[in-house]
This record gives structure tokens, sequence and C-alpha cells, in this order.
């Protein structure tokens, strides 16, 4: 027995690796001390589970294996860690920081890494009618419907109590290829955390924010969109040994965009079920800090550089650049979380607003104020005008709006390898999908579509702009000096009023968001600040409106607390 101290959390509480090395189960470390003596007792009273490398019964007619379904999403976040990797994240997110997050999920889930794992008293239903098999490609979500009722229904014989040593064909369904498949849809008891798809982007982004590194949430589920991180179709790359049915499908098959709201809510509760300590700081040197944030989207936004001294002063301002405003803490609910590429965007909409006033009105006036002013002095260099400014982006905004509409529309759901399950459906199912594929390029041909481009590098930058291009206008190196006059030594917005979204914020938590966002109810120019923002974070108008309705209030909460003076009448 290995009886010392862990050089951690100093606990005596030992268990065996699948390479026979001992790990604390408290803190999940690994010593380099490894199992000399195997001692029978030991084996039989404590049994050590792991799920990467264990040894697995094959069935001789198909060639599967037993298999869980937190094996399959083991799988998928090892693909979509090793994505990571190739896209520029430090090599120790995925071996230190996202594993010893998942290690601990499935210890406080009681998957593995325990002394019973709780998927060895799940009841597992018997084998189902054979002609409920699926043979061919997944179908929609009716036939997978189907094949739960089917799996869950009258057909439902004895259940029975299996350990993770059973024989395949008397624990695993026709109806669900795992073991535990049928019963991971059922509702779980309060307290556990059932993992899903868009959990393991969750995962990801929490090992990300753990980093600090410079990867936003919106940015993340950009490339999981263009196809650079599995996250479609990824059980078709599964191994071969790893067969898929019916329930399996409808855990792992995704057929809508990730939601930023979602992977980001469900974020927020995997690290309050870990019982995360306090996140690294976020202070004014990372990159998720608002003034680092706020230089990017300029820079996206063919803004100019001088607005970053303006962003900054309405950051210190309110106080938003705070390492404790900025810092996540699992669990606490009195804080406010924070979204930093969309408090970013915000705090540039707000600030817009204090310059332009975005009114549909006053915004023109500067521009044309501004033109006749830099023809009097051009030796400052090139003044910004706003209108100069909307017309481009629009332009551009309008091609890129359309080549994404046309890339989603055109997005084939259906993954690209046929799933069969027996070596006698293989050659038939291969046939159709040849058939199939022959069809769509004959087609293809006759009505002209031209076949989609190599897929393209990932970039941070939606939109570049440089100034030596000669075919759109940069606006990055213009002068604010047109729409700015000096008072007492120091530069000052010629617009002297402001508009709020909102007079009032709702309750978060009986509304669920700060404020309500309708197009039609505002400017139009502050409509379509709104959407290029929301275009380069690829999320909501809404989700950028409620924060800049926060940032407001925040600037303005003495104006908006003042009562107003009365003037006491006299006595008649």
């Amino acid at each position: 027995d290995f009886n010392e101290r862990c050089v951690q959390c100093s606990d005596v509480n030992w268990g065996l690796t699948d390479e026979g090395k001992f790990y604390c189960r408290s803190c999940h470390n690994v010593t380099e001390k490894t199992r000399e003596v195997v001692n029978t007792d030991f084996i039989s009273n404590s049994r050590v589970q792991t799920i990467s490398k264990s040894l697995r019964k094959r069935e001789e007619t198909d060639g599967s294996c037993e298999w869980y379904v937190c094996e399959g999403f083991q799988f998928v976040i090892k693909k979509q860690a090793e994505a990571l990797q190739a896209l520029g994240v430090c090599p120790q997110m995925k071996d230190e920081v996202l594993w010893n997050f998942w290690r601990c999920y499935l210890q406080k889930s009681e998957q593995a890494y325990c002394n019973r794992p709780a998927r060895e008293t799940v009841k597992t239903s018997s084998v189902c009618d054979s002609s409920t098999d699926v043979d061919s490609e997944p179908a929609g979500p009716s036939h997978l419907h189907l094949s739960l009722s089917e799996s869950e229904g009258d057909q439902q014989t004895d259940c029975s109590f299996v350990s993770s040593t059973s024989k395949v064909s008397e624990t695993t369904s026709v109806c669900s290829g795992s073991v535990d498949g049928s019963l991971y849809l059922k509702k779980q008891p309060k307290g556990k955390l059932r993992m899903t798809m868009p959990m393991t982007l969750s995962l990801c982004y929490m090992s990300l924010l753990w980093l600090r590194e410079p990867m936003t949430l919106s940015e993340l589920l950009r490339f999981v969109v263009e196809g650079h991180i599995p996250y479609f179709n990824v059980f078709q790359h599964f191994p071969e040994r790893i067969k898929l049915r019916g329930a399996d499908l409808k855990i792992f098959s995704v057929e809508s965009w990730p939601e930023y709201e979602e992977v980001y809510n469900k974020m927020l509760e995997l690290a309050a079920f870990l019982d995360l300590p306090r996140f690294p700081d976020i202070t004014d040197s990372c990159f998720l800090h608002p003034d680092m944030l706020c230089m990017k989207y300029l820079m996206e936004a063919n803004l100019p550089d001088e607005l970053h001294n303006w962003t900054c002063r309405v950051v210190k301002k309110i106080g938003i650049g705070e390492v404790d405003f900025l810092t996540l803490v699992p669990g606490d609910k009195t804080r406010r979380k924070v979204k930093y590429d969309i408090l970013a965007a915000a705090v540039i909409v707000v600030v817009l607003k204090l310059l332009f006033l975005l009114n549909d009105h006053y915004e023109w006036l500067l521009s044309d104020f501004a033109e006749e002013r830099y023809k009097d002095n051009k030796e400052d260099g090139p003044y910004f005008e706003f209108k100069k400014w909307y017309w481009v982006l629009k332009c551009s905004l309008d091609v890129e709006q359309k080549k994404l509409d046309e890339r989603k529309a055109k997005y084939l759901w259906r993954c690209d390898k046929p799933l069969f399950y027996s070596d006698k459906m293989k050659s038939k199912v291969l046939k159709r999908r040849r058939i199939v594929v022959n069809l769509q390029n004959q087609f293809g041909k006759l009505s002209g579509s031209v076949q989609p481009a190599e897929k393209p590098n990932p970039s941070s930058f939606l939109l570049s702009w440089s100034e030596e291009n000669t075919d759109e206008l940069c606006f990055h190196g213009h002068s604010l000096k047109g729409i700015l006059q000096e008072k007492r030594g120091l530069l000052r917005p010629m617009n002297t009023v402001y508009w709020l979204c909102t007079f009032k914020l709702c309750n978060e938590k009986l509304c669920g968001h700060p404020a309500h966002y309708s197009e039609e109810k505002f400017p139009h120019t502050y409509n379509f600040v709104l959407m290029l923002f929301s275009f380069l974070l690829r999320i909501q108008p809404s989700y950028i409106h409620d924060e800049v309705c926060v940032i407001e209030h925040k600037l303005f909460n003495k104006k908006l607390c003042k009562k107003p003076k009365y003037k006491r009448g006299q006595r008649k």
C-alpha cells in the first residue's frame, strides 16, 4: 500500500491509474510512484475505474465493444483540445487544465475516479427487437425519437443490474450502441450535471478562461461554425469499434448552430458544479481586458484609433476595468458575470453615442461640419466623417452578411461518413452512398453550381482594413478634431446631450435581461452599429443592447438618481 501524503493536499487517499501509477482521489494529482506488488485484497476491496484504456470484450459479430457515453464525450473533448492547440493555444491547456477539469467532472458525477462508479448500478434495458435496428445513415429527429420510444416503451422487458464486465450482447441494446445511452437521456437527479455537446464547448472555454488565452467565447464559436474545431458530426470520427445507434445519435448529433448564451450559462453551471476556486485575475495586461478588446474591435470596425482614448476613459470612469469586476468567481451569485467581448463592443457603442449621438440627424450634421472644417485646415490629416464611414461599412457588411447567409444555407447537416452496424450492411450502405454522391455531382454540373472552395485559414479578424488598400477607405488614421472643440485646454465633444436606451433597467431575475430591444423603436444608425458588432461577434444585437443599457446607467448614475429640487412656494 502507498501511505505517503499527497504533496498538494496532504491527504492519503490514493487510487491507481490504468498505467499503474498512484493518483490522489482528492485533488487528482498523479505521482510517479507505481505499484510494484499486486495485492489481491486491495483490488477486491477498492476498485479503481478509468475509462481511457480499459479492456473491453468485443462482440464477435460486428467487432463492436462495450463503451459508455462519457467515453464518447472524452473523445470529442480530446479532438477539440487538439484543434485548439493547432490554432495556437498553449499546450498545457489540453494536458493540464482541460484534462484536470474533465477528470474532476467524472469524479463529481461519479462516472470514474471513484470507488464505485454510478454506471455499475445503472439499470439497462434488454435487447430490443432486431426489426428496430438502424442499418443506414442517421435519419432526422423523428426517426431518433421513434428509436427512443421503442427502447423505453412496450418492448422493454425485465431490467437487471449489470456490471462493467458483462457482455455487449447483454447490455447494449440495438436502440443504443452504448451501454447507458438509452438511460442517459432520462431526467437526471438533482445535483447531477449531464454532459452535452454544447457543454463540451463550455468546458473548452472554461479552460481558455483559466489560462487567460486571447480567445473570446464569440471567437471560439465562430471557429466551430467555420469547421476549425470539431463539433458537427464529430461522431463520424469515432473509432471503428465504437458503434452508435438510436439514442447515441440523439446525444452526439448536432443539427443547430451553437448559441452564445447557452454555452456561456453552461460554463458557469459547470464551474459551480466542479467547485472551482476563483479564476486567475484579469489584469490590464490580459487580452480579455476591455481596453485590449476595444482596441481590437475598433480596428475591425474601421474606426479611428483616437476613439481608444475615449473608450479607456469610459472604462476607467465606471470601474469595469477593475480586477475584481472582471475575474470570474464560480458560484458567487452576488456578482454580475462578465461577457468580455460583449462588454467591449458595448463600450464602443456608448462612446459613439457620446460623440455622435446616433439619432439619425446629429451625426449627419457633424459629418458636414467636419467636412467644411477640413477644407479650412488640411494640416492635421483627414478628419473622420461618420457619413463616409457609414457607407463604406454598409457596403462591406452587406457583402459579408450575404456570404455568411449563403454558407449557412448550403451547409449539409448529414455526415459524410455513412454509419453501419454490421459487415453485412457495410457494402449496401457504401454503395448507396456512392450513388448519392454521383447524383449530386451530376446535378451540380448541370445546374452550374460551383464547388465550395478550400476552407480558409482561421483568423481573429473577420474584416481587415489597411491604408495600403486603395479599393476601400481606411479610417484608422483619421482625426476626431473635426467634431471636437477645445475648452480649458481639453478636447471635448461638440455634442452636449445624450439619450438613454432605457430609463429604468429590468430585474434580470424576473425578465432574464436588463432591457428589451426592438429594432423599430430605435434610430437607424444606432441599429446599424449594433448590427455591425453583432456580425463581428456572431451574436444577437439584443445582447449588446443589454450591455449598453447597463453601462449607460453606470455612467449617468448620479444624474439618474438625482432628485429634482422644488422651490418652496410662498404662503399667501
